[in-house]
């Protein structure tokens, strides 16, 4: 088994000199996953997916996210357009340890910006709170990113031909853990509401600016 030395909340917010905002997804984010997932190209949704996923693919594997069981993690962009987005897949059966299935994606646009690395330290952390003791990533061996991630991460990579996979063990929730969690649920809450409020704010503003240009517009033809 691998070895997981844990992660502070510096290592979960602060990459590259910036922090970013991790929200927590639910249902009333469907919308916004779907575009997402539908705009990776054919072969990004082979790297995420494992296979070509065509549109009819991604549709039902986002009607069959079950938010009170799994974690969902999305990064929004100023237009609340999710540019990143995580799926840790919890496992509790009952008699065994527990133990999560975790797969990222990164719109082309934004990657090596660190998103896809600092959604797996997020994720680690709610993975420890819910007493889950081993993460599991499968990818195709060509998924270079994704493998790059679990190795930062101090994972011992597995690789059989086509596919690779990595079991990390991850040490026992603390206060440490709890306490960074609530940290950055805070500052991912706050970070969307002052988006949202923007938001509201510039579309309100090109809503003016349509009115003028239209009564403008009238005013111009009147004048004919």
């Amino acid at each position: 088994m691998l070895r997981f030395t844990g992660v502070s909340q510096e290592q979960l917010l602060k990459t590259e000199g910036f922090l970013i905002p991790i929200t927590p997804l639910t249902s009333e984010h469907l919308q916004q996953i779907l575009k997402h997932l539908l705009a990776l190209s054919t072969h990004d949704r082979y790297l995420r997916f494992g296979y070509t996923a065509t549109d009819e693919h991604i549709q039902r594997y986002v009607d069959g996210l079950n938010f009170e069981r799994d974690e969902i993690y999305g990064v929004f962009n100023i237009e609340l357009d999710i540019i990143a987005m995580a799926h840790l897949a919890l496992i509790k059966d009952v008699g065994r340890e527990f133990s999560a299935e975790f797969g990222v994606s990164v719109s082309a646009q934004v990657r090596g910006r660190g998103y896809g690395a600092s959604l797996f330290e997020r994720a680690v952390i709610h993975a420890r709170n819910e007493k889950v003791y081993q993460m599991y990533i499968h990818a195709l061996s060509e998924n270079a990113p994704m493998i790059r991630i679990a190795r930062k991460g101090g994972a011992r990579i597995e690789r059989d031909g086509s596919e690779t996979e990595a079991y990390l063990r991850l040490p026992k929730r603390d206060l440490d853990s709890r306490v960074t969690e609530f940290v950055a649920d805070q500052y991912a809450k706050t970070n969307y509401s002052i988006k949202e409020d923007a938001k509201r704010f510039w579309d309100f503003l090109a809503k003016v600016q349509e009115i003028r240009d239209g009564v403008r517009g009238a005013r111009h033809q009147a004048a004919e």
